[in-house]
């Protein structure tokens, strides 16, 4: 499978690219700075608003781990929308990097975590902007797609286990009460669910 990867230097798509490889597939890294790279991949290098419906059609699939700068959380409504515009109308399926401010609390879908008070500030923006670019994606037409968040305690330095569970747009918890994932998890899990071709055009979750 040819899967391109928009933001394939930044945590999550890094360890997306190296899982995408593990199993056998081509990679086409889409970066700022090739020099980032941490695996000799072919790659365009340009900014992710450059990026044309002719360089992304020969892919099957394209990922979106862009994450905007944290003063300038627009950019991911904005990003979000000019890649469904590139996809328009193509066969290639995209699949989003989500976040967990955009789940819902409980089966009323009626509050999105971020909505709730005792919310960090400090992601509050992002969030509610994710939560728009999301409600934009949902309301698009044209583009094959799947918009796959995390879980609330979303763990760069927690271990692969392999072990992991999807669950739809409300908040899902373990056991113990928590929700968790780590980012090698979640890396494994995209590339399950890129490779069953389940779940389109829906938003789904994914936790330990």
């Amino acid at each position: 499978m040819k899967i391109g990867i928009i933001g394939a230097t930044g945590k999550q798509g890094n360890l997306i690219l190296q899982e995408a490889l593990n199993r056998g597939h081509e990679v086409l890294a889409c970066v700022r700075n090739k020099d980032k790279l941490t695996q000799e991949v072919p790659y365009i290098e340009k900014e992710l608003y450059d990026l044309t419906t002719e360089e992304i059609e020969p892919l099957d699939v394209v990922v979106n781990a862009f994450n905007a700068p944290p003063n300038m959380p627009q950019l991911h409504q904005s990003s979000l929308r000019h890649i469904t515009k590139i996809l328009k109308q193509t066969p290639v399926r995209l699949y989003v990097v989500g976040g967990a401010g955009s789940l819902y609390t409980d089966d009323s879908k009626t509050t999105m975590l971020f909505e709730q008070e005792g919310f960090p500030k400090s992601f509050h923006l992002t969030a509610e902007n994710m939560a728009k670019s999301l409600k934009e994606l949902e309301n698009s037409t044209g583009t094959t797609w799947t918009y796959v968040s995390p879980a609330a305690h979303f763990d760069f330095n927690g271990p692969k286990t392999g072990q992991y569970k999807i669950g739809g747009e409300v908040i899902s918890y373990d056991e113990n009460g928590k929700s968790y994932l780590s980012y090698q998890d979640y890396a494994s899990a995209m590339l399950d669910i890129i490779e069953s071709g389940n779940y389109k055009n829906e938003r789904i979750s994914v936790y330990s």
